[in-house]
């Protein structure tokens, strides 16, 4: 396993942007699908999409196609999530996992790291 550490959240209005980080610890990064999901309160948590091990594939909820773009740098270790055009409903706490394998989807199942979580509020 490894360790994820979330940051970039805060507060924003609607139709802005943030850009979410997950630091990772460890030697396998490089080698692990990692994913972002989300959890608003009273709902269940939520894919919201993930990325290869190599970066070259991506895979994304319906519901933020053409608004967020993940991306990684297995050089840094780190894995990103660029979110445009935010909506009051994007507000969530945001989840980094990372994957049991180097391709992963959207069951949460097919990860086994998880970071803290960052708060993410879109006013409207």
């Amino acid at each position: 396993q490894v360790q994820l550490v979330e940051s970039g959240g805060g507060l924003v209005q609607a139709g802005g942007s943030l850009r979410l980080s997950c630091a990772a610890s460890g030697h396998t990064f490089s080698y692990l699908a990692m994913a972002w999901f989300r959890q608003a309160p009273g709902k269940e948590r939520e894919f919201v999409g993930s990325i290869r091990w190599n970066g070259r594939t991506t895979y994304y909820a319906d519901f933020v196609k053409g608004r967020f773009t993940i991306s990684r740098d297995n050089a840094k270790n780190t894995v990103y999530l660029q979110m445009n055009i935010l909506k009051p409903e994007d507000s969530a706490v945001y989840y980094c996992a990372a994957g049991k394998t180097g391709v992963a989807l959207g069951s949460s199942s097919e990860y086994d790291s998880w970071g803290q979580g960052t708060q993410v509020t879109v006013s409207s």
